[in-house]
């Protein structure tokens, strides 16, 4: 199974990319836009001057609980940026939500609870309600995260859309703002 059918099959359709806009942003970015995978994980993530931005992180069921996660978030943490990433709030149906909070609250992630992003859900035509997490030696301030995750949508999740999935993305202060 290669590497996007993993990916498809474990995260919602909500929360994926197509093949096209994931391989376009691996060939076109490919400065900052990275894949790191094994058969046990794979992860998706987009390296800037002050933050990383982690899109997918997958680790086999059969490897879960063993260290893998801990030691890929860890190489993140060893650049010593800004790290991150947009959560699902947890369903009670789904207990691989509550799972991934618990792993990124383990390894010193926190929720920004000030930031209101709606991520668009491309492939489903659908928009839905995330959290944004974060990992920093040092606290960051809203307006820093929400720097971030303009860069985030604007560069990452609106790259090509037009092309590949047809309409014109929202404006990024639609998406993404400070709560008031």
């Amino acid at each position: 199974m290669d590497w996007f059918q993993r990916l498809n099959e474990y995260f919602p359709v909500e929360e994926m990319k197509a093949k096209e806009q994931i391989e376009a942003l691996l060939k076109d970015k490919s400065d900052h836009y990275y894949k790191d995978e094994s058969d046990l994980h794979i992860m998706m993530y987009a390296e800037y001057a002050e933050f990383i931005f982690i899109d997918f992180l997958w680790v086999s069921e059969k490897a879960r609980g063993k260290g893998i996660g801990k030691k890929l978030i860890q190489q993140l943490k060893d650049k010593r940026k800004t790290i991150i990433l947009e959560v699902e709030p947890v369903d009670e149906n789904n207990v691989d939500t509550e799972k991934r909070l618990r792993f990124y609250f383990r390894e010193g992630f926190k929720v920004s609870g000030n930031i209101s992003y709606q991520f668009q859900a491309l492939v489903s035509h659908s928009e839905i309600d995330l959290d944004i997490m974060y990992w920093d030696e040092q606290e960051k301030t809203d307006e820093q995260l929400l720097d971030y995750m303009i860069t985030i949508y604007e560069e990452i999740h609106s790259y090509k859309q037009k092309e590949i999935y047809g309409y014109d993305p929202k404006p990024a202060s639609d998406v993404v703002k400070l709560k008031v």
